[in-house]
C-alpha cells in the first residue's frame, strides 16, 4: 500500500546514497537547495532554512529553477562552481530534480505548521497495490488468513511510547505514514532517532523526497475518533503530548531511490528509512526523543528467518476506511514469506486488516535477548488482501542506521 497519502506502502525514503561528488557537501550548495527546494511558508513564498521568505530565486515559465548570479558568486566562494557542476545540466532541472539529486536530506523547520487542524486534514489514503505482486519466484508462503487490528490501549503515552505518527507534504499534499523511536548506539539512552519506511519520505524512482517531515510521538494520546476531535476544543497537549519533532537528517536505501514506485512490489525488500529529529525552535527542554517519550526500541537485524519466529506485532495508525487515521492499532501475527522477485531479499507477511496511514510502523518481536525490538515496518499490502509485507533487515539497512547514528554521533 501507499502512505495514507502515504499510506501503507508508497515508497520513498532517503538512500544511503554515497555522496559521488565533494560538492555536494558544501555548504553553500546546501543553502540553495534549501532555498530552491523546500516547502512553502504560509504566504506560499519559499522558505530558506532559516524559515523566513526568500525571493532570490525564481522558478521560470517552464519550471526550472533560476538561480542568480550573486548567489553563484557566494557559492564560488566555498570553492563550488556551478556553471561546472553536473556539466551545466542542472541548468535544466526542474524543482523535483532538485529535489531528487540532493545528496544532503534539506527540511528546514517551519515552526507551527502541523497544528491538530493540519493534522487531521492529512489523513487522506491512497490507492492500495495491486494484489498479485509476488510472481512465482522465490519463497512465498500461502497468503495468511486476516488477522483483525486491534486498537491499542490509550494512553498511548504508557502503552506503547515509541510510536507515532509521521506528517510530510508531497505533490498531492499532506500525507501520513507511521514511524517508531529507535535506539541510537551513539546516544545510548539518549535517542533522536525514528525509524520508517522509505516510502514515507522519498518517493522513489520517478520522485524525490518528500517535505516538512515530522514526527509526532503518542498522537492523539487518549484515542478519540475523528469526530470527537473536531467536536473538542482543541487540545494540543493531547494530540501531540511530546510535541513535534522535525526531521533534521534523513537515509533510505539506495534500492529504494531507484526501484520504488508508488503502487506494486518494486523496491519493497529495501522499503525502510531513518530519521533524525529534533524538538520544533524554541520548544525543547533540552532533553532527546528517547528522554521525552521515556523509552526507544533496539534494532535487531538479520533476525531469524519467518518460519523460525513465533509472533509479530505490527503497529501503526491506519487511516483508510474502515479507520479514520486518529487511533493506533495492532495486528499480532505468525509470519510467512514474501518473495517479490528473484535475488531480493524475502520479506516477512502477516495477516493484518490496518489501511493506507500504518505505512512505515514498526514490527515487533523478541530479540535475541529476549526483549522486544524492532525487526521490520509495514511496507505493503492490499487492503483487500487482509496482509501487510514488511522487509527483512540486513546488511543494507543497518548501513543506514549506523550512518545516520555516525553522522550526530558527536553532537
Amino acid at each position: 500500500m501507499r502512505p495514507s497519502r502515504p499510506t501503507i506502502a508508497t515508497r520513498g525514503g532517503r538512500s544511503a546514497r554515497r555522496r559521488t561528488s565533494p560538492v555536494f557537501a558544501a555548504a553553500g550548495l546546501a543553502a540553495v537547495l534549501a532555498l530552491t527546494a523546500t516547502g512553502c511558508g504560509p504566504s506560499g513564498e519559499e522558505d530558506n532554512a532559516s524559515g523566513e521568505p526568500s525571493a532570490t530565486t525564481s522558478q521560470a515559465a517552464d519550471g526550472k529553477i533560476v538561480i542568480p548570479d550573486h548567489l553563484k558568486d557566494r557559492l564560488k566562494e566555498h570553492g563550488v562552481d556551478l556553471d561546472k557542476w553536473k556539466g551545466g545540466a542542472w541548468k535544466d532541472w526542474s524543482r523535483d530534480d532538485w529535489l531528487r539529486e540532493a545528496e544532503d536530506y534539506i527540511n528546514p523547520i517551519i515552526e507551527d505548521l502541523w497544528d491538530p487542524e493540519r493534522m487531521r486534514e492529512a489523513e487522506q489514503p491512497d490507492k492500495p497495490v495491486d494484489n498479485d505482486i509476488s510472481g512465482d519466484e522465490g519463497v512465498t508462503d500461502p497468503t495468511p488468513a486476516p488477522v483483525q487490528a486491534q486498537p491499542v490501549k490509550t494512553p498511548y503515552t504508557t502503552n506503547t511510547p515509541e510510536a507515532g505518527k509521521l506528517f510530510f507534504d508531497g505533490p498531492q499534499g499532506s500525507m501520513v505514514c507511521s514511524a517508531t523511536v529507535v535506539k541510537d548506539p551513539a546516544h545510548p539512552g539518549k535517542s533522536n532517532m525514528v525509524w520508517t519506511a522509505g516510502h514515507c519520505v522519498h518517493a522513489g524512482k520517478k520522485g524525490g523526497w518528500y517535505r516538512n517531515i515530522a514526527f509526532v510521538p503518542s498522537y492523539n494520546d487518549t484515542g478519540k475518533s475523528a469526530k470527537e476531535l473536531d467536536a473538542a476544543p482543541k487540545n494540543e497537549k493531547e494530540i501531540m503530548p511530546h510535541g513535534v519533532w522535525w526531521g533534521d537528517w534523513a537515509q533510505t536505501s539506495e534500492q529504494w531511490i531507484a526501484q520504488g514506485g508508488p503502487t506494486g512490489g518494486d523496491g519493497a525488500p529495501y522499503d525502510y528509512a531513518v530519521l533524525h529529529v529534533t524538538p520544533e525552535k524554541g520548544k525543547g527542554d533540552g532533553k532527546s526523543l528517547e528522554e521525552t517519550v521515556g523509552s526507544a526500541l533496539p534494532v535487531e537485524f538479520n533476525a531469524p528467518a519467518a518460519p523460525q519466529i513465533p509472533s509479530m506485532t505490527a503497529t501503526g495508525y491506519p487511516a483508510a476506511p474502515p479507520f479514520d487515521g486518529q487511533k493506533q492499532y495492532q495486528c499480532a501475527d505468525k509470519p510467512g514469506r514474501l518473495s517479490i522477485k528473484a535475488g531480493d531479499p524475502t520479506m516477512y507477511r502477516i495477516g493484518c486488516t490496518m489501511t493506507g496511514g500504518s505505512s512505515g510502523g514498526g514490527w515487533t518481536a523478541l530479540g535475541q535477548d529476549g526483549k522486544p525490538a524492532l525487526v521490520s515496518n509495514t511496507s505493503i499490502g492490499p487492503v483487500t488482501a487482509g496482509w501487510l509485507a514488511g522487509p527483512r533487515l540486513g546488511t543494507e539497512a543497518k548501513g543506514i542506521y549506523d550512518t545516520v547514528s555516525g553522522k550526530f554521533a558527536g553532537q
